[in-house]
């Protein structure tokens, strides 16, 4: 699992609650003033995970405001840009005269730490507001300052295009830090700052200016997001990977030499582990070669081989055994 470190408020009194994390937001993101109508009984969380040179944060929390005014950016050396991703809740944030609401999943923007700014995050009913974070050193984006100062707080899509890719990357890794070793977090870390400056580099019109790494990273990610996107087509495969990429073979072979596998090695595990899903899925009552079939495995016998090389256990032995565990 990577390291990380998990916060909940809930464990403290609740006179206790709020003091605590004010401290914990001046210690993992920046001192601001903060407020709140909830100050009595403060529920909150956060999980934050070390990511080489990045720090990602996601943080659950009631209706507030954060100020972080020009007293305080002076006592701090903080010269740190802060992707700021709501997923829950309504965001409305100030920085340099420019003032956006984002829409929640919908849009994240980039704060400038080291300048002042405003946010106010509020949540509609009783639930709490949710929010991913991603801290990074200036000298991390390979932009210029003065083009990266225009978009500060600025709505950019989290959907679409380069920036739905990165948003992917940061809520996999968000959801389950479980499923990647500690020593792969530099190599996610430069993955997230990499599609990042993609995105930026997109919404401003210099991809042209991006390194041959940055573009080579973005590719991909969207040569994965489109295997996951088409994994129940009979006409997945390398070549058509390739040509819908506008890219020969060798090329997409080469895109992958550093990945340790091959895009047919991770076409195959991809369906593997969608197998193992409804497999494992007490509502889906379907039989094993339906399963197998919908996701590229119309050969019964081929596919338990390549099962029980990849888990250890037949199909068979796999779903009896998740039944036996849900009595």
């Amino acid at each position: 699992m990577l390291p990380n470190l998990v916060v909940d408020t809930t464990v403290l009194p609740p006179a206790d609650r709020f003091a605590f994390w004010y401290a914990l937001v001046a210690q993992e993101t920046a001192p601001a003033h903060i407020s709140s109508g909830h100050l009595d009984d403060f529920v909150a969380y956060a999980q934050a995970i070390d990511l080489g040179r990045i720090r990602m944060t996601s943080l659950r929390y009631p209706s507030l405001d954060s100020i972080r005014p020009t007293k305080l950016v002076r006592r701090a050396d903080c010269d740190v840009y802060q992707l700021a991703l709501p997923l829950t809740g309504r965001s409305t944030l100030i920085q340099d005269r420019t003032e956006s609401t984002l829409e929640a999943a919908h849009h994240f923007t980039l704060l400038d730490i080291a300048r002042p700014h405003v946010a106010r995050h509020r949540v509609d009913g009783p639930g709490l507001a949710t929010t991913i974070t991603v801290q990074m050193p200036h000298a991390a984006l390979p932009l210029a300052p003065d083009r990266l100062r225009r978009l500060l707080a600025t709505p950019m899509p989290s959907r679409v295009g380069v920036g739905g890719l990165l948003v992917h990357h940061l809520r996999s890794i968000a959801s389950h830090p479980e499923q990647f070793e500690p020593a792969q977090a530099e190599i996610l870390g430069g993955v997230a700052v990499d599609l990042l400056t993609a995105a930026l580099a997109q919404y401003l019109d210099i991809e042209d200016t991006l390194s041959p790494e940055a573009r080579q990273t973005t590719l991909r990610a969207r040569v994965v997001d489109f295997i996951d996107r088409h994994l129940d087509s009979n006409e997945l495969s390398p070549s058509s990977v390739a040509a819908a990429h506008h890219i020969s073979p060798r090329s997409l072979h080469r895109l992958f030499e550093a990945e340790s596998t091959t895009v047919a090695e991770l076409i195959r595990a991809k369906r593997l582990e969608q197998c193992r899903r409804d497999l494992g899925n007490p509502l889906l009552r379907q039989p094993i070669q339906a399963i197998a079939a919908r996701w590229g495995f119309p050969d019964k016998a081929h596919f338990s081989r390549l099962f029980r090389a990849h888990y250890g256990r037949s199909p068979q032995e796999y779903r009896a055994g998740v039944a036996r565990q849900d009595r």
